[in-house]
């Protein structure tokens, strides 16, 4: 996704802002869902939640929209992680 870009508006101008990545995918995490509702308006659930024996594996971040429907959130680093 190296062709994603996001701006902030300065006056007439629209000034690019840089990207930086992020060491660890819980430090993400974490300020996401801190922020979740001013970032994607999504009202958080709950962190790492068990999707039990049958699946066993976890959701990274669980959130639930404005209509009322389920949101999965998951972090990876690079493309490639599974």
């Amino acid at each position: 996704m190296g062709d994603i870009r996001i701006f902030r508006k300065d006056g007439q101008e629209a000034c690019e802002l840089k990207g930086s990545s992020v060491a660890l995918e819980k430090s993400l995490q974490v300020y996401i869902e801190r922020n979740l509702e001013h970032l994607l308006g999504i009202t958080f659930l709950e962190s790492e939640y068990s999707t039990g024996k049958t699946h066993g594996g976890r959701i990274d971040t669980l959130g639930i929209d404005e209509n009322g429907f389920p949101v999965i959130i998951e972090y990876k680093r690079a493309i490639n992680e599974n």
